[in-house]
């Protein structure tokens, strides 16, 4: 049976990332006011991210590759207390806002605006990728909704012993968990968790792809321009 040939190798997270700006290819065009994205795909190791400047690395080359590579990017992640060193909150990483999706319509106005259910304009037909297309949910196939956050509803980190960072995003094993968001704001029920777009629940199995996978994710994440 004759199969037709792929024009591009391999590849998972920046690599592809870089070989598509490489032959200029990155689909998207210039979207230089963007400010806000869900990556259109993750480093293909779990919540293993390379730790936050890996996951700002992948967000700021993804940006580049949709022409917004102008602004300084910031993964929406939480980071725990872990012995000398204190926790960060996601919500202190991101700017002060106003965000704007590939389309130009507004997320959030500010950080409290962002952090209020029932104000923020995250939704599925707005959280877009950096290249304007819409993220599976729920009902489609495969669902991906599931964005790695480690936070609480309010952007700050989640305390006590309990893992919900997998390991400050270093660990792509059996072992720890993230906390997780959905980008829909849909979930089994109709509960306060299931729509939060940021803190819904605790990844389970591990912090590995497949893990990621079972719950409804792919290892993807929020970036936000900070300026």
């Amino acid at each position: 049976m004759n199969r037709r040939s792929n024009p591009w190798p391999v590849l998972a997270g920046s690599a592809l990332v870089a070989t598509l700006v490489a032959c200029g290819s990155m689909p998207g065009g210039s979207k230089s006011d963007m400010s806000f994205f869900v990556t259109s795909v993750g480093l293909g190791k779990g919540a293993d991210l390379g730790g936050l400047s890996g996951a700002d690395a992948h967000c700021q080359a993804l940006a580049t590759a949709a022409g917004a590579g102008g602004r300084t990017w910031h993964a929406y992640l939480s980071t725990q207390p872990t012995g000398s060193s204190t926790g960060g909150n996601a919500r202190d990483r991101i700017g002060k806002g106003p965000w704007k999706n590939a389309k130009g319509v507004v997320v959030a106005t500010d950080l409290d605006n962002l952090h209020d259910p029932a104000k923020n304009n995250i939704n599925k037909q707005t959280a877009l990728t950096e290249k304007g297309d819409i993220v599976n949910g729920r009902g489609d196939t495969p669902n991906t909704h599931d964005m790695l956050t480690g936070s609480q509803p309010s952007g700050v980190f989640i305390a006590g012993n309990v893992d919900s960072t997998c390991g400050n995003w270093t660990k792509s094993g059996p072992d720890g968990a993230a906390m997780m968001g959905h980008s829909d704001r849909t979930g089994l029920d109709d509960s306060v968790p299931a729509k939060s777009w940021n803190s819904s629940h605790q990844s389970r199995g591990g912090c590995g792809q497949a893990a990621l996978v079972s719950t409804g994710g792919a290892g993807l994440y929020y970036c936000f321009a900070t300026n």
